[in-house]
């Protein structure tokens, strides 16, 4: 096994499924049965999940709604997803925690680091919802400070694409994959993998991503297990 602890990245509008708007049981199910197989492995999982089938901050300004409220609003859609995986993996037999940036201790802790990571020592999932709690940071920025924090050994984002190619294959049928690429050529070739401070918190702290497809069977554990899977990016 080659890592004990890691950062599961996973995407809010990847939960919609096949549907338009909201999130699709199939999809819950098959990520806890996928998430179950790793835990039953020994490692250490904390998660963050965005919001995008409900609602995105950086589209409020378009609504007419202040950029601020509307972050603030795409925070609450992560904890909306936040409480359903946890519903979800609990169902499955897990122990979780749901770990919040914004205070709402009827539903969800506080977060603090420290008993973050002893959540995860006592091999409980650790859920983190309600982004840093502050606006203009995405789920990416979340991801990457809150692996920073935990010290995870890798965030492992799962998307609807199987790693990080030369342009966006679902637009562009020419474009070929990475297996692996550095933090400076993705600067380079101005490649879409996170934002550019998520991007920067793990270049800085020399922590690896690697960007994988999710919705297929079996790859979270071969890539807990060290199968090259996805697209790895490292210094």
């Amino acid at each position: 096994m080659k890592y004990k602890r890691i950062l599961l990245k996973l995407s809010g509008e990847a939960l919609m499924g096949e549907k338009s708007y909201g999130i699709d049981p199939n999809i819950l199910q098959q990520y806890t049965q996928e998430i179950k197989k790793v835990k039953d492995m020994g490692v250490e999982i904390a998660i963050v999940i965005g919001g995008g089938n409900i609602f995105r901050g950086v589209q409020a300004e378009k609504s007419g709604i202040d950029r601020v409220q509307g972050d603030y609003m795409g925070m609450l859609a992560t904890l909306i997803n936040a409480m359903a995986l946890q519903s979800a993996l609990e169902q499955g037999g897990m122990y979780t925690r749901l770990m919040s940036g914004i205070k709402i201790e009827s539903v969800c802790e506080p977060f603090i680091r420290r008993r973050a990571i002893r959540h995860l020592e006592k091999g409980r999932i650790v859920i983190f919802g309600a982004g840093i709690g502050n606006p203009y940071f995405t789920t990416d920025s979340t991801a990457s400070l809150r692996a920073i924090e935990v010290e995870a050994e890798v965030v492992l984002k799962g998307t609807r694409v199987d790693g990080v190619y030369t342009a966006d294959p679902e637009k562009d049928p020419s474009a070929t994959k990475y297996d692996t690429i550095t933090f400076h050529e993705v600067y380079e070739k101005n490649l879409n993998v996170m934002d550019m401070t998520a991007f920067t918190l793990c270049q800085e702290n020399n922590l690896p991503i690697i960007v994988f497809d999710m919705n297929k069977d079996g790859n979270l554990v071969e890539l807990v297990k060290g199968q090259k899977i996805g697209t790895l990016i490292t210094s």
